[in-house]
């Protein structure tokens, strides 16, 4: 009983966490505002975590390999580089927007250089890159895509994700203020398809 409380402890610090760092990013988080949010006593949090840089490093581990695991899976099911972009994409659109505290805190992070992040977590950035990249080369290789550049065409894609799902209350509001096309009423099954298909076209020609 006490080991499965224990456990529940720790899982509702890490839920209450990806929230607040998905609000507030890292160096602005209260440890102080997550044990009120969790109705804990903060001590109780740092007994279960070294400090705020190993919570921060357990969350995004955690649901970034997730991700990983999840587009793989599929992956393995796909019949040709093409499919395998195209799973990689809806999947990668779909967590992020079930989950917006990932795209929320990989933009925060990174727009300070990636000054906080750590290695563990760094290595799991990666491994979703080489994912993407080993997909992009072997299309090439294989005569499916034409002048690929993994590194500039991951961060069209997940940038354009990442973008498109932390900013969609900005652009619902510029949108309602000046009637301008913001694609404000985008979902992300359209705005991934859309992505796909530039995609697509690119790589082809």
């Amino acid at each position: 009983m006490k080991k499965r409380d224990s456990q529940a402890s720790k899982d509702k610090i890490i839920q209450n966490a990806k929230l607040l760092f998905a609000k507030n990013g890292f160096s602005s988080s209260s440890m102080d505002e997550l044990a009120s949010m969790c109705n804990l006593n903060k001590a109780m949090i740092f007994y279960y975590f070294k400090n705020k840089q190993t919570l921060f490093e357990t969350v995004m581990k955690d649901v970034l390999k997730e991700l990983y695991d999840k587009i793989k899976e599929e992956n393995n099911k796909c019949k040709s580089p093409t499919q395998e972009l195209e799973s990689f994409i809806k999947i990668y659109a779909t967590f992020s927007c079930n989950h917006p505290y990932i795209p929320a805190l990989l933009l925060k992070e990174l727009s300070d250089s990636g000054a906080i992040i750590p290695e563990q977590l760094f290595a799991n950035m990666r491994q979703l890159f080489q994912l993407f990249s080993e997909i992009l080369e072997r299309g090439e290789k294989e005569g499916y895509f034409n002048d690929v550049i993994p590194m500039i065409l991951y961060f069209m894609v997940i940038g354009t994700l990442n973008l498109m799902i932390t900013t969609k209350p900005l652009r619902i509001k510029a949108h309602e203020l000046s009637a301008i096309d913001t694609c404000s009423t985008c979902n992300i099954d359209e705005i991934s398809e859309y992505i796909i298909n530039k995609m697509n076209k690119m790589l082809k020609g």
